[in-house]
């Protein structure tokens, strides 16, 4: 499984010095959907990372998916997560409460 980051050259320049290869820049917001879409074709992406508030620029029907992906685990980083906690994604991807 990898890990896949869609944002801005700034947002995603973090994860690429840390090493993860899938980086996508998006600068608008239809390559943030073009690049959304290309992840969620990825049968190898595990996790993808997106900023908080790009993920409030997506379209409400791909917003939607997203939110209920379990494969890939979407991951909000600041500002809402779909109403749901690191907590109950972790669960939902992996099957069992790893704080139980």
């Amino acid at each position: 499984m990898e890990i896949a980051v869609v944002g801005t050259g700034e947002f995603i320049l973090g994860f690429r010095l840390a090493g993860v290869k899938k980086t996508y820049a998006a600068e608008t917001d239809e390559r943030l959907v073009e690049h959304i879409n290309q992840v969620l074709g990825d049968k190898d992406i595990g996790i993808l990372v997106l900023k908080g508030s790009d993920m409030e620029r997506v379209p409400l029907r791909l917003r939607t998916t997203l939110e209920n992906s379990v494969k890939p685990t979407v991951i909000a980083i600041g500002g809402e997560e779909g109403g749901l906690s690191m907590r109950e994604r972790i669960k939902r991807s992996v099957g069992v409460d790893l704080w139980k």
